[in-house]
């Protein structure tokens, strides 16, 4: 799976990138987890599975709605309990209920 993570510069995100890839490890599973900033989002998510976007950005969502239908990639705002935690398991687990969902 490939996990896009999304927020105003990539940078808030990229401890939860870490920790989401910890937790991938921990589980067995080899996926592929970026972030990049909201300008990078269009192209970005063409490479992607799932895109989530940090609560912070949760407008991007609507922004992005359109390409997500075009290239039937299921995106959501991450969990704001999951992201203050840096909880990585969780944030997978919701990428995963995404894919699995669409």
């Amino acid at each position: 799976m490939k996990i896009l993570l999304a927020c105003s510069s990539g940078m808030s995100t990229s401890l939860l990138v870490n920790k989401m890839k910890e937790a991938a490890t921990a589980q067995g599973k080899e996926m592929e987890i970026w972030a990049v900033g909201q300008h990078e989002v269009p192209t970005e998510m063409e490479k992607a599975d799932v895109v989530l976007f940090g609560p912070q950005m949760r407008f991007l969502k609507s922004k992005f709605e359109d390409k997500s239908k075009e290239l039937n990639v299921p995106i959501d705002v991450i969990n704001i309990v999951a992201y203050g935690r840096c909880d990585g398991n969780a944030v997978l687990q919701q990428a995963h209920e995404l894919l699995t969902n669409k």
